[in-house]
C-alpha cells in the first residue's frame, strides 16, 4: 500500500499504555507499522493477526445465532492484545501494557478504524465512455 496510514497508529498509542500497533491486510499482510516495532517482528505478528481473526470468525456459530466477528481481546502475563476490523479488509492491532485503560483503547480503536474505512474508500471511477 502505497497511502501514508502513519496517522492511525499514531492515534491509537496515545492511549496510556500502548506499546506497539499494526495495520494488517485481510490475507495477513503487513500495511504500517508503529515506529516502535522493527518489521520482521511487525511482519511476523501480522500474519498471526489475520489467522487470529479467521479463528475467532470460524468459531461465531458458538454464540449459537453467530454474527459477525467484531474484535479480539486476548491477555497476557505481560500486558494485552486488542485486535479490531478495520474495514476495507484490513485489521488493526495493538499490543499494550496490563494496566492499559481499556475502555478507551477500545473507544479509540472503533473511532479509528471508522476513520479508517473511510480514507480507504474510493469513490466510483468515471471513465471517458460512460454516461456520468
Amino acid at each position: 500500500m502505497s497511502a501514508d496510514l502513519s496517522w492511525v497508529l499514531n492515534d491509537v498509542l496515545e492511549v496510556r499504555g500502548a506499546r506497539h500497533a499494526i495495520l494488517v491486510s485481510a490475507d495477513g499482510l503487513l500495511m504500517q507499522r508503529s515506529d516502535g516495532i522493527d518489521r520482521d517482528d511487525a511482519e511476523r505478528n501480522a500474519a498471526a493477526m489475520s489467522s487470529l481473526q479467521s479463528l475467532c470468525r470460524s468459531v461465531a456459530s458458538f454464540l449459537g445465532d453467530g454474527g459477525h466477528w467484531k474484535q479480539t481481546l486476548i491477555e497476557f502475563d505481560g500486558g494485552w492484545i486488542f485486535l479490531i476490523a478495520g474495514g476495507s479488509g484490513s485489521y488493526l492491532a495493538v499490543s499494550t501494557t496490563l494496566d492499559v485503560d481499556m475502555e478507551a483503547m477500545s473507544i479509540r480503536m472503533q473511532k479509528t478504524t471508522g476513520a479508517l474505512a473511510k480514507a480507504m474508500s474510493a469513490a466510483p471511477r468515471l471513465t471517458a465512455d460512460s454516461d456520468a
